[in-house]
């Protein structure tokens, strides 16, 4: 969700759940360690993120359980929680008690690692083998400090509005739908044939055209080196955004802004693209539409686009009960009961053999088997490498992205500007 902007976002047996539940994935307790339950101490913790993460429940079943523990969920925008959390650090005061990172910031926020509390020193290291492989790693720092618990991965699908599609003459079964476009070429030929039948725009932006096929290439905006590699992947990707542009098809709406949220609303636009924690934020913002949106092959195939990590920043008065409740958000109840509720899927892949998981239809739309279909991409995933100034990097090219959008740039003159300011964020590290 960028998590694009707010997250967003909003992301399967070994055994039955009410065991993995008491075992996690490996047979250990995922529990944390904390006597909050015996203490008389209020203690109050904030927690920062944005979109819908499926929190609200979390929240009622852990202050239950825990009374003296009172949840503060700070949900905002998402580029600006990024920078908000960088600004704290930087002070030294003022940070969330508990931070989402997204995947296009952690590398940015582990090179800070002496900032955040080694969750290894708290008992983190059994979590390790829970994990994939990609994504425990992408929290840990060069000098073997772990700053985060994975929450979700960002397998890519397609969503649609099959009652939208109906009224254009195109087909509405999902395997049908997703023969439509095996490439993005193709994709943008569909969303023509929509426009022109339906006086109507097919996506919702530009920029959510850019982030799902930049997730697509082998290299994105930085190798291992951290040189800025933009004639790669960012140019494939930068230019099915102008194609998209080009062609009219686009409802140039800012994501997870009110625009954004009204497209929803308004039948503004058929189709976005779908990594697993977006389910969340469609059902969130339009509830009324539960039946008309289904889900499709995403173009292309594979990618992943979003996921994120908890985090707990030094600065914090109540470390050690941040931790434990960060601890009890990974276990696999309530990461099963998070996916069941906004669809954000588990980053430990046990998780995904679980029966609740792979036998989950997701009623509200329609009835897709979720739990399969994200999961068969989880497993799939070859993760790209995000260097420690991708998420700065991909608000300047997005920005870039958005002025064409609202006329003030042409999109023939619109790569060498992106370029530009690519280069003045791999020189300044900002936007």
């Amino acid at each position: 969700m960028e998590r694009l902007g707010k997250r967003v976002v909003r992301a399967v047996a070994a055994g039955v759940a009410a065991t993995l539940a008491v075992a996690g994935c490996s047979g250990q307790s995922l529990e944390g360690n904390s006597d909050d339950k015996a203490s008389n101490d209020q203690i109050t913790l904030k927690v920062n993120f944005w979109g819908d993460m499926g929190l609200d429940k979390l929240k009622a079943a852990y202050e239950k359980d825990h009374p003296n523990v009172k949840i503060v969920l700070n949900s905002g925008e998402f580029n600006a929680q990024h920078e908000d959390l960088q600004k704290k650090l930087v002070a030294g005061s003022g940070a969330p008690d508990i931070s989402a990172v997204d995947e296009g910031f952690i590398v940015q926020f582990r090179n800070q690692a002496d900032k955040f509390v080694n969750l290894l020193d708290k008992g983190a290291g059994e979590y390790e083998s829970k994990y994939l492989d990609w994504k425990w790693k992408a929290s840990m720092s060069s000098d073997g400090k772990q700053i985060g618990l994975g929450t979700d991965v960002g397998g890519l699908a397609m969503c649609y509005r099959s009652d939208l599609f109906k009224k254009a003459g195109l087909p509405t079964d999902r395997e049908a739908v997703s023969k439509l476009w095996p490439n993005w070429d193709q994709f943008i030929e569909v969303g023509k044939k929509y426009t022109q039948a339906t006086g109507k725009k097919f996506v919702d932006s530009a920029t959510n055209m850019f982030n799902p096929v930049l997730a697509q290439q082998p290299v994105g905006f930085y190798d291992e080196q951290e040189q800025l590699q933009m004639n790669g992947g960012p140019k494939v990707a930068f230019d099915v955004s102008m194609k998209t542009l080009d062609a009219g098809i686009s409802a140039n709406l800012v994501s997870f802004q009110a625009n954004w949220d009204q497209g929803f609303k308004k039948d503004q636009f058929a189709a976005l693209a779908c990594p697993a924690w977006m389910l969340g934020h469609i059902q969130e913002t339009a509830p009324d539409q539960k039946g008309k949106w289904d889900i499709a092959a995403i173009p292309g195939g594979g990618g992943n686009w979003g996921g994120s990590w908890w985090t707990v920043p030094k600065q914090g008065k109540n470390v050690d009960a941040a931790v434990d409740f960060v601890k009890w958000m990974v276990q696999p109840e309530q990461q099963i009961q998070v996916f069941e509720t906004v669809g954000n899927l588990p980053s430990q892949p046990d998780l995904y053999k679980d029966p609740k998981v792979l036998a989950f239809k997701h009623e509200f739309m329609s009835n897709a088997p979720t739990g399969q279909i994200f999961a068969a991409t989880a497993a799939q995933l070859k993760p790209q490498y995000l260097g420690k100034k991708n998420g700065p990097t991909r608000v300047a090219v997005e920005n870039v992205i958005r002025r064409v959008q609202q006329g003030g740039l042409k999109s023939d003159a619109a790569w060498a500007e992106a370029v530009k300011q690519a280069e003045k964020v791999a020189k300044t590290g900002k936007a």
